[in-house]
């Protein structure tokens, strides 16, 4: 079996989450990642908890299986080496602000005439185009001014991030995606592109309800806690012994939910149609509940699945992580320390690809510039 990205390598000067997970997913599909390093400290998570044995969970978690140099490219003997490896790299991934690589003197400008395969991308909080373009931004900052806040959490409450980083992991996805259609791009046409992806954007893109309630009925949601605003019944659901969730998402599964649970409702003009169960969503889960609080969780889930339709637990990560179906997936994996060892526990790969290696363990997320010999010699090589 051959990693699909095997013999490609990517230079890596991105820190903390949005370029390392979109660098990770390229790992993770067998590219040679070397990460470019601050000499003082390396990448900001690896001061991040939790720790273990001294080193960072966190960091372990997105960077297993690269490979580290530290290089100050504001000295003259480091930017030596810097530009042998973009003459070896295929793709070079930053996330500075706008205009940090430009003063380094290695802008899209002067790496596309210098290295014209290159690939280059580029992620930041709000793009390298526009009027914020070189305003700082984390995961929080996009989430709110991105809109995704404002439609999370309970109604009448204040606003909620999601509990995940998806300011920033989501913008790594995009950024991935570009990545890759610039690798096919180039094996037509054997010149790099600029990818340049905007954490904000990158929310605005995953609105998908939200943009076509706004635009059409001129009034832009608020939170609805677990309901989904434009299916229903889609929610959490109270059985005796606690929350889970039902997601019955067209007429037919209505049907089959209303029969499941002996409610005769699906002829009900109330319900019949999606959109006059969104009208009466409020009375529809007080009926559903009059039935489910009847009985527990496990019950309801295992009758309801039997039947077809969409249900399931709400769980807790350490019962994510010992799931069986998660299991199954090879989606929990064992990043292994230098020495061969089990050392953390990670999520695995989701994409699933025929005659493509999905290992059980990853190798090692690398000590700060220690595989300098490696990489030097690798380039010696050239």
């Amino acid at each position: 079996m051959t990693a699909p990205l095997a013999g490609y390598t990517i230079l890596d000067l991105t820190h903390v989450l949005a370029g390392p997970f979109c660098t990770m997913t390229l790992a993770d599909m067998g590219a040679t990642v070397v990460k470019v390093e601050n000499p003082v400290g390396g990448d900001d998570t690896r001061a991040f908890p939790p720790f273990k044995d001294g080193k960072s969970a966190y960091f372990a978690a997105i960077n297993h299986g690269k490979k580290s140099i530290a290089l100050n490219l504001k000295s003259e003997a480091d930017r030596i080496t810097f530009e042998k490896l973009l003459k070896r790299a295929d793709v070079l991934v930053e996330n500075y602000r706008p205009g940090v690589m430009e003063r380094l003197g290695y802008g899209w400008d002067v790496l596309h005439q210098d290295f014209p395969h290159l690939i280059y991308g580029a992620v930041s909080g709000f793009g390298h185009t526009g009027p914020d373009s070189k305003r700082p931004a984390y995961d929080m900052v996009v989430q709110a001014r991105g809109g995704v806040m404002s439609i999370t959490g309970e109604k009448g409450r204040e606003p909620v991030r999601v509990g995940a980083s998806i300011g920033d992991i989501v913008a790594g996805m995009f950024l991935c995606q570009g990545i890759l259609a610039a690798l096919v791009d180039r094996a037509k046409t054997g010149k790099g592109r600029k990818i340049d992806v905007s954490m904000l954007d990158s929310q605005l893109a995953i609105l998908e309800h939200a943009v076509a309630l706004t635009t059409v009925t001129g009034k832009a949601p608020g939170p609805s806690g677990a309901r989904h605003p434009s299916i229903t019944p889609f929610e959490n659901f109270h059985a005796s012994d606690g929350l889970f969730v039902i997601a019955a998402g067209n007429d037919k599964l209505f049907e089959k939910l209303c029969i499941a649970l002996n409610l005769p409702l699906s002829d009900d003009p109330r319900f019949a149609t999606n959109p006059a169960r969104c009208d009466n969503a409020r009375l529809l889960k007080r009926l559903i509940e009059a039935v489910t609080l009847g009985d527990t969780r496990a019950h309801w889930i295992a009758k309801l699945t039997a039947a077809g339709i969409p249900t399931g637990p709400i769980q807790s990560v350490d019962q994510v992580l010992k799931d069986p179906q998660i299991l199954a997936r090879n989606m929990v994996v064992d990043v292994l320390d230098r020495n061969g060892r089990q050392a953390y526990k990670a999520a695995g790969n989701p994409i699933k690809m025929t005659d493509a290696p999905d290992p059980t363990t990853r190798k090692p997320a690398p000590d700060l510039d220690g595989n300098r010999g490696e990489i030097l010699r690798w380039l010696d090589e050239a």
